[in-house]
């Protein structure tokens, strides 16, 4: 068990504080043979829609090993997005999976990093009769620029670190919670050095806890993100710790981990399943600090056609689910 916090917005998480330990976070793209060699996402079918055999197959090797699992939006159509086109696929999502699986939502609609004005309440609608539907324990999203003018960005870029953009950022984050009937947990961005560009000066650790202050918000905290911010500022080895306590850890109540690599020096975001052993030993340091964590997320696994996973992602793969596992039990 761990202490409860509430915000303006309502309870953190359904009045609950058990530790929901491992769970299992996928992008799913809508696009039948234009999912290439991944073969990962949502496929068109006669009867409003269906997962890959490739997913279904991963879910029945895998689906076991998780308490959780969640996928992220991506748009079926430029069309303002209604529950009754989706819902038949996402149930489809859910009964691959073994039943009685905690379940969560990862929006990529909601834009909060953008400076523009932005009408977040579709997305909210959209969110909340999904919500009600699936019973998500929270949906999350990044604090970042994911459009501008209508038009998506190939990565949601870092908010800007200016007092103005801090002030922006701060207002959409409290008004998407507001417009939301679940818990909303507002993801730290990612600083992917090549992938993304940061505008302004302020620390990006402290404005986050600002943020998430002000805002009254609970949060995810992605150690790969973390990781590129620190690698972005020179803190590697030893000094890959530094300031993270500057993070609002106390509302932290998930962590994501997805496939990183280390390329010329630079921190590489790369989803492509294959855990960097500095992410387990970050995640090994904030289990012990985030008090109210609920889960552990391993991000967009890599596996082949029957489901299995490739070779490279296997060895700390293993290592999270024992970590995490051993921190669920309180050992």
């Amino acid at each position: 068990m761990t202490s409860e916090i509430t915000t303006m917005n309502g309870p953190a998480v359904a009045g609950s504080t058990t530790r929901m330990g491992f769970g299992l976070l996928m992008d799913m793209p809508w696009g039948g043979g234009s999912l290439g060699r991944r073969g990962v996402g949502f496929v068109e079918s006669d009867d409003g829609g269906d997962i890959t055999a490739r997913v279904r197959a991963f879910a029945g090797r895998h689906g076991a090993d998780f308490a959780y699992a969640a996928f992220a939006y991506q748009p079926r159509s430029r069309a303002v997005p209604r529950a009754a086109d989706y819902v038949r696929a996402y149930d489809r999502f859910f009964e691959a999976l073994p039943g009685g699986l905690g379940r969560a939502f990862h929006q990529t609609e909601f834009n909060m990093g953008s400076p523009e004005r932005y009408d977040r309440r579709p997305a909210a609608d959209f969110t909340n009769e999904l919500a009600a539907r699936y019973g998500f324990r929270w949906v999350v999203e990044d604090l970042g620029i994911w459009n501008l003018r209508g038009c998506p960005l190939p990565y949601p870029l870092p908010p800007p670190l200016t007092e103005p953009g801090l002030e922006l950022s701060t207002r959409n984050a409290a008004e998407t919670a507001g417009l939301l009937e679940l818990p909303l947990h507002v993801e730290f961005p990612g600083f992917t050095e090549g992938g993304s560009f940061v505008l302004g000066g302020l620390d990006a650790f402290a404005y986050f806890r600002r943020l998430a202050d002000d805002a009254d918000v609970l949060v995810t905290l992605d150690v790969g993100h973390l990781l590129s911010y620190q690698w972005l500022r020179g803190r590697t080895g030893r000094h890959m710790m530094d300031d993270i306590e500057a993070l609002p850890l106390e509302r932290c109540r998930e962590l994501h981990l997805s496939g990183c690599q280390i390329v010329g020096g630079k921190f590489r975001d790369l989803h492509h399943g294959v855990l960097l052993d500095e992410q387990l030993e970050l995640t090994a340091y904030l289990l012990p600090r985030c008090p109210n964590l609920l889960g552990v997320t391993y991000e967009d696994p890599m596996f082949r056609d029957d489901g299995r996973m490739v070779e490279k992602s296997r060895r700390n793969y293993g290592r999270l689910k024992e970590l995490v596992g051993a921190w669920a039990d309180g050992t």
